[in-house]
């Protein structure tokens, strides 16, 4: 039916009354999308450009084919262990390193019951270690349990080692790592590093990724500058440190949540090159559970970003003076850590401004955030069948739990992210993480 018309006069509508509700011009919302895509596109870059070379680096580890060559001399070396409620593992560690094929008589091992509430002195000693017992409710974490522990050791025995080794309690040791060390010393090295195994692989999946992260570090970073002739980077555990080095640095002060890369970075800004050696095998327990893999990882990160704040200035001066060792070390530290935060915040800040905007257009801004994931997924899936490829045979697991491993790896890796921004806000705190398995060098044949 037709409205009623309205005779004699116009119509004239009243703009008193009538108000329109103004629509939000598209290219507001166009322009917050296309900055974003943008800003996408330059992360995406900036991180291609930062690891490039460690792409390449996987061409070199191919490569590289290094002979060690044999020190007919033989050192003798003290091996550290810091132990903290460690009594269900640390036998089996005490008990590989006694087995090495190597003289026994110039093995010697201390370990260091580092606040301990359980029996793990005892069971040291009985292993046949000397064991220092420590009690500091301050101090807390590894690098003061372990200054404590070199101290010690050079008091009251100050003429025996040649070299120190150090050790986690969970770890259980190949028995040529002794000897393969010994040849690192001979080639002129004050410091090395080794091949870093995971004797509880098929424990859990998360328990497979962190093994999996720490193998390709072995072969994919370590073997590939040690092929290059640059310095490797020590990761937590199985290292060696001469006498003569320990000496010139004035003794073990490196305290921060990860005092192993605190010691990595500082050689590399005293021209110290860190060796790597494949033959030194060392089988390290990863978390099997995910809460406490969570809880270690806040740990490093916020020990990254203790490294970041202390060391980058140095690491970048050094770098300009063309130290690729402090190039790559910063790479390592630097852009991943904050592209991963950078990317975060303005995800958020895309959602927020969707909904100021009054489009509520959200998918837009879920669709740019995944196409940086899905890039990120894909890189890692491949760095990760890459290095389980090269790697198969030493991995000491069920083939489906390595296949399995491949996929879940980078959803694992995706866990970083909420991860670097929790550790912006957490307090500095170092916890110690529960080994239980019982795993010895048997199992590995």
């Amino acid at each position: 039916m037709l409205p009623p018309i309205t005779q004699g006069h116009d119509i004239v509508p009243d703009k008193r009354r009538i108000r329109s509700v103004p629509n939000k011009p598209p290219m507001i919302m166009g322009g917050i999308m296309k900055s974003i895509n943008v800003f996408v596109s330059v992360l995406f870059t900036i991180f291609t450009l930062s690891y490039l070379y460690q792409y390449l680096y996987i061409f070199v580890a191919w490569l590289g084919r290094r002979k060690p060559k044999k020190n007919e001399k033989k050192n003798r070396f003290t091996v550290l262990i810091c132990a903290r409620n460690e009594e269900l593992v640390i036998k089996n560690c005490i008990e590989s390193i006694f087995a090495q094929n190597y003289p026994r008589e110039l093995i010697k091992v201390c370990v260091c019951a580092d606040n301990c509430t359980d029996e793990t002195a005892e069971s040291a000693r009985a292993a046949g270690a000397t064991v220092y017992e420590r009690s500091n409710k301050k101090q807390i974490g590894k690098g003061y349990a372990l200054e404590y522990l070199f101290e010690r050791v050079m008091a009251d025995d100050p003429d025996f080692a040649d070299a120190f080794i150090i050790f986690d309690a969970d770890n259980i040791v190949d028995c040529e790592f002794i000897s393969s060390m010994n040849d690192m010393l001979g080639e002129g090295y004050n410091v090395s590093t080794c091949y870093r195994n995971t004797k509880n692989y098929d424990d859990s999946l998360v328990a497979a990724c962190s093994g999996l992260w720490f193998l390709r570090e072995s072969k994919y970073l370590n073997h590939a500058r040690m092929t290059l002739g640059s310095g490797c980077a020590v990761s937590g555990t199985g290292f060696m440190i001469s006498k003569p080095y320990l000496e010139k640095i004035g003794g073990w002060h490196y305290h921060i949540l990860i005092e192993d890369i605190q010691f990595s970075v500082e050689c590399a800004l005293s021209d110290e090159r860190i060796g790597y050696c494949r033959n030194a095998i060392v089988y390290d327990e990863q978390p099997a559970k995910f809460v406490t893999s969570w809880n270690q990882r806040i740990r490093w990160c916020k020990g990254y970003f203790q490294l970041l704040q202390n060391y980058s200035g140095k690491l970048i001066k050094k770098m300009f003076k063309g130290s690729f060792t402090c190039f790559d070390m910063f790479m390592n530290l630097s852009p991943a850590y904050f592209i991963s935060i950078v990317a975060q915040f303005v995800f958020v800040i895309g959602l927020f401004v969707s909904f100021f905007t009054g489009r509520m257009d959200y998918i837009e801004v879920l669709k740019a955030f995944a196409k940086l994931l899905l890039t990120g997924y894909l890189t890692l899936f491949v760095v990760g069948a890459i290095t389980t490829a090269t790697e198969w045979k030493h991995i000491r697991a069920n083939p489906i739990i390595k296949l399995v491993t491949v996929i879940v790896f980078p959803l694992y890796m995706s866990t970083y992210l909420p991860i670097t921004i929790i550790s912006l806000f957490s307090k500095p705190s170092w916890k110690p993480i529960e080994h239980t398995s019982p795993k010895t060098m048997k199992d590995f044949g």
